[in-house]
């Protein structure tokens, strides 16, 4: 059978806490009476307990100081780790150890193509002199090495940039 009082005043004493921070408490709706306008001394001190700042309380968690376990210690913890995180991401920034990913993308696609001609090219420069070396057809030798670099840029492609990871949006539905 549950404890109840309808005394603001005792309520707080068997809750162990004082008047007004028991009105404080409803006033904010951390806490509420019942229908009846009786305070439920056990409900009152559970709900007291959840919602207690482990900081500021002493029934955060019995009085030990340890309120690890109610929901709003989880979030004052939670809170803390994300202004942590917060402030390690403007360090990272203001030390220029971070990189705007659209930025770095457009560089690696610059690289990329770069590398890409000087390769696609290769074979028309270097195509006579071994030719000459070897005593073959330069046209011939010119062809079968831009067959073989498109072979090794197609496979680079394939290897770098596979299907379905959002390079290509035309197959996208």
């Amino acid at each position: 059978m549950p404890e109840l009082t309808p005394s603001t005043r005792e309520a707080a004493r068997r809750i162990g806490i004082t008047e007004t921070a028991l009105r404080k408490a409803e006033q904010t709706n951390r806490i509420a009476r019942e229908p009846d306008g009786q305070w439920d001394i056990d409900k009152t001190r559970r709900r007291l307990v959840e919602t207690a700042d482990p900081a500021r309380s002493p029934l955060a968690n019995g009085g030990g100081g340890g309120a690890e376990g109610t929901p709003y210690a989880r979030l004052k913890v939670a809170q803390l780790a994300l202004k942590v995180e917060a402030q390690r991401l403007a360090l990272d920034e203001n030390k220029r150890r971070l990189l705007d990913a659209a930025e770095a993308n457009a560089t690696i696609d610059e690289i990329a193509g770069a590398m890409r001609d000087a390769l696609l090219n290769w074979p028309a420069r270097v195509s006579g002199l071994i030719a000459a070396e070897l005593g073959v057809d330069p046209h011939l030798l010119q062809t079968i090495l831009q067959g073989h670099i498109t072979d090794l840029l197609s496979e680079a492609a394939d290897r770098f940039d596979p299907p379905g990871l959002g390079g290509d949006r035309a197959a996208d539905p």
